[in-house]
């Protein structure tokens, strides 16, 4: 498994064939996006910033696209949308947190997440986290204290903090996540995975470069 980081909470999970595509960036936001072709666009929030599953189409690739709560198999991947709570540009929204087995491998995406704390069944419904997506830009989403609670929570053994610089609400988020975990951590270009790679592991913080 191949994770890279595009911006905002953009990011593309690739492995074998197979590419995934987390809160893709529509032509019409003002962040600056990227185009490519994938199999699989999720959507956790209906906002420019984050429903950009069209620009996902490239070549022979046309996504099939998940927007919102439900249980989908696509392609072999076992994906599950859970309902939560997003104030994203200052109104109430539905904002769908994803968890998609992979490769042996639990991910959780907690998209735009405002509340950190989850509703009982939602919390209820996710697997053991071994990757764990967090929002920690403050403002709509959860501050960077908020997101390190809800990381040390969910006991995922690595943690892909997102939705900071240009689209956070807090200045600089990413250095104040960082301090609340114990540390700075040097950004890489991209994480390389497979399932022995994550014995041993816990709260494992990794900066992807966008």
């Amino acid at each position: 498994m191949v994770i890279t980081h595009h911006g905002g909470e953009f990011f593309k999970v690739s492995f074998g064939d197979t590419t995934l595509a987390f809160n893709p960036i529509s032509k019409d936001s003002k962040l600056k996006g990227t185009r490519f072709g994938a199999d699989i666009a999720l959507v956790s929030v209906n906002h420019e910033d984050m429903n950009g599953a069209a620009e996902m189409s490239y070549g022979d690739r046309e996504p099939f696209v998940i927007v919102g709560p439900g249980e989908y198999e696509v392609r072999g991947v076992f994906i599950r949308g859970l309902q939560s709570e997003s104030n994203y540009k200052g109104e109430p929204r539905v904002n769908t947190i994803y968890t998609v087995e992979l490769e042996g491998m639990q991910l959780c995406f907690l998209g735009a997440l405002s509340n950190r704390k989850l509703p009982s069944e939602t919390k209820g419904a996710m697997p053991d986290i071994d990757i764990l997506f967090v929002p920690i830009g403050g403002g709509d989403v959860l501050s960077p204290t908020e997101a390190h609670e809800l990381a040390v929570e969910l006991e995922a053994k690595i943690v892909i903090p997102m939705h900071y610089d240009e689209i956070a609400s807090e200045k600089d988020a990413l250095k104040h996540f960082l301090k609340e975990e114990g540390g700075s951590v040097s950004p890489i270009e991209k994480l390389t995975l497979k399932k022995k790679d994550l014995e041993g592991k816990e709260g494992e913080i990794v900066v992807l470069a966008n």
